[in-house]
């Protein structure tokens, strides 16, 4: 009796499947991937608002599961909705594939590969990863269009696994889209675009299809590609962080691969764009402090880019401290956490607190390379974290709080603020914010 709801919900959930598989199919929308380590929302986010801005366009919710998001995300398109975006995430063998039996993209980005979900419990390796990941390029079609970071050497590599045509973005010379003259700060980000190549033309692909099932799964590029001067557009954002130079390069490969030239367009869209809250979004913290907080999201890539962001930013009003939770799923955890502890030794940050066993990797290797040992704590849990800094924390300070979704950091700043927080559980098994959880005053023990 106990199994009959779970079965009634997978036998829900697979009648969904079938029926948004051929909801979609029937349907003339051009389809966009993305995926990848890091980066996947907000890339996916800044394509939905850009292309949101032209024509109907639908996006996968960022607080679903992907194998829930995709049927559903596939049921809202409307015959009359010109463009899709869905952010494939993958933790385990097959999970690609299986999420391609719905989506049938004509572009897609890969943003990065990190060693996430690269544990004995998901993917078992970093190979894994990059060959599960690989899938979504492998079925582009010829006429579709790879959009990789050309900085990442695995998803350099990945080119010759695509029959599609390739673009490549980053910081190097030799990508198609490049960025230059970054200049970072806590009111957002600035750079020059360059573009040598940005694709093939796909405008009115959706208005030239003849009606008809077949034309409407179809897009004709053309097989033309744009030319472009270089330092086309001098972007400037309220995005902060240097990673979001490669989402907004990646956005706008998509943006002129779909055909669209209007550049001063592309250039207001982006400025008007706001941080997602928890993805290195600043907020008014507690004691007097501002929060750069970075809590939803924790594997190296996007911790290092992080840190050097705070490093890097000029700020004035008081000193710099990062409070770091473990990052989860690694294929060699210890290993992983010691890089850390390695880069943020040469960076230029005040204070660093550490929450959970890992995070002695962290505090460890980087005393041993150089970090002053007074300021550097190591503690087991939220509890112990705010009372350090409960004694360190002066008005006016910065604190970036990293941590993945499931690690709960916003608890230490719950604590801060004076609100009761009896849950102390280094891993949480929900999602939802502690705020909303029933056991945030009472604790939560996990079974494990």
């Amino acid at each position: 009796m106990s199994n009959k709801p779970n079965q009634l919900k997978q036998l829900f959930h697979s009648a969904r499947r079938f029926i948004s598989k051929h909801w979609l199919n029937l349907q003339p929308a051009i389809q966009i991937a993305i995926t990848g380590s890091q980066g996947k929302t907000n890339t996916a986010q800044l394509i939905y608002k850009i292309l949101s801005s032209k024509n109907p366009t639908t996006v996968t919710d960022i607080n679903l599961d992907t194998n829930y998001n995709i049927p559903i995300t596939a049921l809202k398109v409307c015959p009359w909705t010109k463009y899709v975006v869905f952010e494939l995430g993958i933790d385990k063998p097959g999970e690609m594939s299986r999420h391609l039996e719905i989506v049938k993209p004509k572009i897609a980005v890969i943003t990065g590969i990190s060693p996430v979900h690269t544990d004995k419990n998901h993917l078992g390796s970093l190979e894994n990863l990059i060959l599960e990941k690989r899938k979504l390029i492998e079925a582009l079609p010829k006429n579709g269009v790879a959009i990789l970071n050309g900085d990442d050497e695995n998803v350099k590599k990945m080119a010759k696994h695509t029959k599609a045509q390739v673009i490549f973005y980053g910081l190097n010379e030799d990508n198609d889209i490049q960025a230059k003259n970054i200049s970072l700060s806590l009111e957002g980000l600035s750079f020059e675009l360059f573009a040598r190549k940005t694709g093939v033309e796909m405008a009115g692909v959706r208005d030239s299809l003849p009606a008809g099932r077949q034309a409407r799964n179809e897009v004709s590029t053309g097989g033309r590609e744009i030319e472009t001067g270089p330092a086309i557009l001098k972007i400037k954002t309220k995005l902060i962080g240097k990673h979001h130079v490669y989402n907004i390069l990646a956005a706008y490969a998509v943006y002129r691969t779909l055909g669209f030239q209007d550049n001063q367009s592309f250039q207001k869209i982006i400025e008007s764009i706001q941080p997602l809250s928890g993805r290195m979004s600043l907020e008014n913290g507690p004691l007097g402090t501002k929060i750069l907080n970075d809590s939803l999201r924790a594997n190296p890539a996007s911790t290092a880019s992080g840190l050097q962001t705070l490093s890097e930013i000029k700020y004035t009003q008081g000193r710099k401290i990062a409070v770091l939770a473990e990052m989860g799923e690694l294929e060699n955890p210890k290993e992983e956490h010691q890089k850390i502890g390695q880069l943020v030794a040469g960076l230029k940050i005040n204070y660093i607190v550490g929450i959970g066993p890992l995070q002695k990797n962290v505090t460890a290797e980087a005393v041993k390379n150089g970090f002053t040992q007074e300021n550097i704590f190591w503690v087991n849990n939220v509890a112990d974290a705010a009372k350090v800094l409960k004694k360190i924390i002066k008005k006016g300070d910065l604190i970036y709080l990293k941590g993945s979704l499931m690690r709960h950091v916003e608890r230490v700043l719950l604590i801060l603020e004076g609100r009761k927080v009896g849950c102390q559980t280094i891993i949480c098994p929900f999602y939802r914010h502690c705020l909303k959880c029933q056991f945030l005053q009472k604790g939560y023990t996990n079974p494990q």
